[in-house]
């Protein structure tokens, strides 16, 4: 079987016992999933309804069932032509065009909204390998020539059917999934793991920052109960704004310093790296600077949990709609400071002060921001929650770079061997 409507050299050299093939060439169906409203007889009772994937359950390589919706075993019915068996092959038609993954045992029998159904000649195509092919950045950057639409980008199933399919013999197929599979398991289970140390993470910031739980032979028994939180009897309660100022400072000079933007997870961030494309003004005159050492935060997205510590560059620059403030080291360590404002009780409180600030403009300013009340334990006991968290959040940072590692390893491998420039061994009985 080659490629007849397209020769090889267009695609690009493949080895010659590789064939080269459009995705409808060796399909036994391929069809759109059901086109109507994305929840048409929804139930909420999965054990009369079926279950109903979307694009956002596919993610490259898997199916996540996380906020899978059910609908009637009627529409289920009505609709047979999108009843997903194993090893069907579904391609999201748009938002994340092109992320493709493979109907598990577990989802066999769904119907599906908006995905593109791929049912391969099982004697020909290993639906694994083609899933890691098109999830690939060959197999993405093909699709892209692909898209549709001039106001939403989309694909087709005839747009699909040209995607130009490398296929090696079926032994190696699986082979190379195989390979590639025991990759993601380990990317997987680290980020898994990851996880999981972030939701102990965060049971233990809430123990130590809100002194649940104390060091040595500190075990206040009785405590001091707040709207919001309680806190130890020998800590003090203290508004953010007796132990922090507001900083004011613009970048009147045209300074060439690097522009911050303040993400919800990951604090202050370089915004062109974090972006990888420049989304603040070409005039950053008006800017405001935060120096190594000083808090910001988004103005209008506070009630998110937008807030940063900067502590990668001497100096930076924040949009005007932030505000900067600093903390008096004398009464307050940065660390613990910043680990107790993006707790998600914090968070919940600069929500709570966001709607009922007077300009109800869905924004905190600083004079109400600084009478926020917050827990303070003594200073030295601070620096000892700081540190314990501190390396907490350490073992999250070596697991992240394992993750990205591997991924990146994952990635060059993916390279070599979709494109045959290396070759793996199968065993004889595996071609009969």
């Amino acid at each position: 079987m080659t490629l007849g409507r397209l020769t090889p050299l267009l695609v690009g050299q493949c080895p010659d016992d590789w064939q080269q093939v459009f995705i409808d060439e060796v399909t036994e169906l391929l069809t759109n999933g059901y086109v109507g409203p994305s929840l048409p007889y929804q139930t909420d009772d999965p054990e009369i309804g079926v279950r109903y994937l979307q694009g956002f359950n596919v993610r490259p390589n898997k199916i996540d069932f996380m906020n899978a919706t059910w609908v009637t075993k009627e529409f289920h019915e009505r609709n047979q032509k999108s009843c997903l068996r194993e090893g069907d092959l579904l391609v999201v038609q748009s938002g994340h065009i092109g992320t493709a993954a493979v109907v598990p045992p577990a989802a066999a029998g769904s119907n599906c909204h908006a995905l593109i159904i791929n049912r391969f000649q099982r004697n020909k195509v290993d639906p694994y390998f083609v899933c890691h092919y098109v999830n690939s950045e060959i197999g993405q950057a093909r699709l892209r020539g692909l898209e549709v639409g001039s106001s939403m980008l989309h694909i087709n199933t005839s747009e699909l059917g040209r995607f130009i399919l490398p296929l090696p013999p079926l032994a190696e197929q699986r082979r190379l999934a195989a390979i590639l599979g025991t990759w993601d398991a380990a990317i997987e289970k680290t980020e898994q793991l990851i996880a999981s140390n972030r939701r102990r993470n965060e049971a233990l910031s809430n123990h130590l920052l809100f002194g649940h739980a104390r060091f040595g032979q500190r075990n206040t028994k009785t405590t001091r109960t707040l709207h919001w939180f309680s806190a130890p009897s020998d800590w003090q309660v203290m508004e953010i704004g007796k132990a922090a100022r507001e900083v004011s400072a613009l970048n009147s000079n045209d300074s060439d310093l690097p522009v911050l933007s303040c993400t919800k997870y990951d604090g202050l961030v370089d915004s062109l790296t974090y972006f990888d494309k420049q989304v603040f003004s070409h005039d950053t005159s008006k800017y405001k600077v935060v120096r190594h050492g000083q808090f910001a935060y988004a103005t209008n997205h506070i009630e998110e949990g937008s807030i940063g510590y900067q502590d990668s560059v001497p100096a930076g620059l924040v949009s005007p709609i932030y505000t900067v403030f600093q903390a008096d080291a004398k009464m307050i360590d940065d660390g613990y400071l910043y680990k107790l404002l993006k707790t998600e009780k914090l968070r919940q409180i600069f929500a709570a002060n966001t709607n009922s600030s007077v300009d109800r403009r869905g924004s905190l300013r600083w004079k109400d921001f600084a009478r926020i009340q917050i827990p303070l334990p003594p200073l030295n006991e601070q620096r000892e929650i700081n540190a314990v968290l501190d390396d907490a959040k350490r073992e999250i940072a070596l697991l992240q770079a394992e993750v990205k590692a591997l991924k990146t390893q994952k990635r060059g491998l993916m390279q070599k061997l979709l494109t045959g420039q290396w070759r793996v061994k199968v065993p004889e009985e595996a071609n009969q």
